[in-house]
């Protein structure tokens, strides 16, 4: 690394830590004066209060890392040129590439942290919060909610669960029916329990107050069995698969999309279509961070004051239209109007291309014309 990169570096962080602190500052006031109510109510402690908000910041980091990407590139970019600096870097043999490439890297690290952030901790911060909150108000935790007259529809091996209340948590379900069908549609044996629980490290079904009833292809019941604990260990069940179909994706993780996909593919694709989608979104959310140095980078940089104020202007307009088309387009997806790949990836692809062509512009010393109302 050279003298010069690292002053370009200097110049970007400077701005860049004052966007992110301030970014952070702004959102913890106006979060906390939204929950001070409940958290006064709910009598929350510090310790309390600090888990709430370290549960939140990766996804507020993943949304604020591009913008303050954004926002510094711009200041320090706008600063140099005002001050010739990198009229000075060019004249002594510097090319634009060569001298943004610091930032391009510094573009490329934030991807790989967005994407760490987004890739488990960022989509359970809303579901942590919505959580936390309703277990301060009811005095209930995490593990005591449950879903209450449920219904899982196993089509790959054929069978149906009811129960009046899963614990995904806990890893229980209480009163129980499964009916299991043969491939003739027609039901072979019901199944009935007080309680179920399931143990992960052996994945085996444990069940007290049993009930089997075995049936005859005419519907005539020709066995009843009573057990008072029995034992399965051939379903591929689980509580967290069973209580799956009620899911938000937007609240998944990448491995908990991954297993949703997988454990549910024999789903319509118009149900599976949210999931994909928000799949393929994690992806390619973070890749907005490096874009925005090919956007904001050749505008930031002008030879003249006159051009500051537009070149600023547009390279906001054109992150805010990324992210206003990737919203847009991953509605689509998700209700199956466009293809999972197209939704994620393609605002991400045609501003990478407007990005490319901005920065061969500004490294062939060609005009970018503003026009006059950014201007």
């Amino acid at each position: 690394m050279t003298i010069l990169d690292r002053y370009v570096l200097s110049k970007f962080f400077v701005p860049f830590l004052y966007c992110f602190f301030g970014f952070i500052a702004i959102w913890l006031v106006f979060d906390l004066m939204d929950n001070i109510g409940d958290f006064i109510e709910g009598r929350a402690g510090f310790a309390f209060i600090v888990r709430f908000y370290l549960a939140q910041l990766p996804q507020v980091m993943s949304l604020i890392l591009p913008m303050c990407m954004l926002l510094a590139l711009l200041y320090s970019l706008t600063q140099m040129s005002r001050s010739n600096e990198v009229i000075s870097m060019l004249t002594a043999g510097r090319s634009v590439v060569r001298m943004l490439l610091p930032l391009f890297i510094i573009g490329l690290v934030l991807v790989g942290v967005v994407t760490a952030l987004n890739y488990e901790g960022a989509p359970h911060a809303e579901k942590t919060k919505k959580a936390m909150l309703k277990e301060l108000n009811s005095g209930k935790k995490a593990d005591d909610r449950a879903l209450t007259a449920h219904m899982f529809r196993n089509r790959a091996d054929r069978r149906t669960w009811y129960m009046r209340k899963i614990y995904p948590a806990r890893n229980q379900v209480n009163d129980v029916q499964i009916i299991q069908e043969n491939p003739d549609g027609l039901i072979e044996w019901q199944f009935y329990a007080r309680t179920g629980r399931y143990d992960a490290a052996r994945k085996t079904w444990n069940f007290d107050n049993v009930k089997i009833v075995d049936q005859s292809p005419e519907g005539e019941i020709t066995r009843t069995q009573m057990h008072k604990n029995y034992a399965v260990s051939d379903w591929s069940e689980t509580p967290w698969r069973i209580s799956s179909s009620t899911m938000n994706p937007d609240y998944l993780s990448v491995p908990e999309l991954r297993d949703y996909l997988r454990y549910n593919a024999d789903f319509p694709p118009a149900r599976l279509a949210p999931f994909r989608t928000q799949l393929e979104n994690r992806w390619a959310l973070p890749w907005s961070a490096l874009i925005v140095v090919f956007i904001a980078a050749p505008l930031g940089i002008v030879y003249s004051r006159r051009g500051i104020l537009g070149g600023v202007a547009l390279a906001i307009t054109l992150f805010f239209l990324q992210f206003a088309l990737s919203s847009l387009l991953v509605t689509f997806g998700k209700g199956g109007r466009v293809s999972p790949e197209i939704a994620a990836w393609a605002p991400y692809i045609l501003f990478l291309g407007v990005g490319v062509l901005l920065l061969w512009m500004r490294s062939t010393n060609r005009d970018i014309r503003i026009p006059k109302l950014l201007g």
